[in-house]
């Protein structure tokens, strides 16, 4: 399935956070570690903008990050 929505993101990953219209927050390792995922659901790509530790995610803001 090609999500067309957030919403498609949220029913096929239901333990994600919306965080806004484009990015999506996906806890990875038992919650040890976080991913901020940037979405062009109109292109179909997905852009990794974090991955680190849970303590590495408490001090970014996962609205504007862009690590990679």
């Amino acid at each position: 399935m090609i999500p067309e929505s957030m919403s498609d993101i949220q029913a096929t990953f239901p333990k994600a956070k919306v965080l806004n219209g484009d990015r999506v927050r996906f806890e990875i390792a038992g919650g040890q570690f976080r991913l901020i995922v940037a979405f062009d659901l109109e292109k179909q790509i997905a852009f990794v903008k974090f991955l680190g530790t849970h303590a590495e995610y408490d001090d970014v803001d996962a609205l504007t990050v862009s690590q990679f």
